[in-house]
């Protein structure tokens, strides 16, 4: 499924970025046999040890780079049944991440990014989704209490 920037311009106010930003859930024998095909099918530069490498370290977040273009891919491993809302970007059905789910991603990196100002874009992801795409918000409120991070919503919803 789709995440970051893209999904945040799904739901939110599009806006430009270099990379595409996927979490996936795929077993080992999976991302073996199927995934790096398709990652080099898509003429990403594939190196399998370190996918591997990735796939089994604690953060397992893995950057590929465009053979030809200046554009990545980052893939995030979930081992987590996936929560995603059917869409489509270019014409193409596609799945992306839940508004909810997003919001609680971006909430938890402003929460870590020092300084604040480099989380503007993150902030700003935010406020537009919560302007622009209808969202539970009582169950981001519950999640973001668990992350300690409910104090910077609620900054941001007193200015959507």
């Amino acid at each position: 499924m789709i995440t970051g920037a893209l999904a945040a311009s799904y739901y939110g106010v599009p806006r430009t970025t270099m990379d595409v930003d996927v979490i996936v859930r795929v077993s080992r024998r999976s991302m073996l046999s199927n995934l790096i095909s398709a990652l080099k099918v898509a003429r990403l530069i594939v190196n399998e040890k370190r996918l591997d490498s990735v796939f089994n370290s604690k953060f397992r977040i893995a950057t590929l780079r465009d053979r030809d273009t200046p554009f990545t891919l980052d893939i995030i491993f979930s081992s987590r049944k996936l929560n995603k809302r059917a869409g489509s970007i270019s014409g193409l059905p596609t799945f992306y991440q839940t508004p909810e789910d997003l919001i609680l991603a971006k909430l938890r990196m402003v929460k870590a990014t020092i300084p604040k100002d480099r989380a503007l874009k993150d902030m700003d992801d935010i406020r537009a989704i919560l302007k622009f795409s209808k969202v539970k918000i009582g169950v981001i409120k519950r999640e973001a209490r668990k992350d300690s991070t409910l104090h910077i919503l609620e900054d941001l919803i007193a200015n959507v």
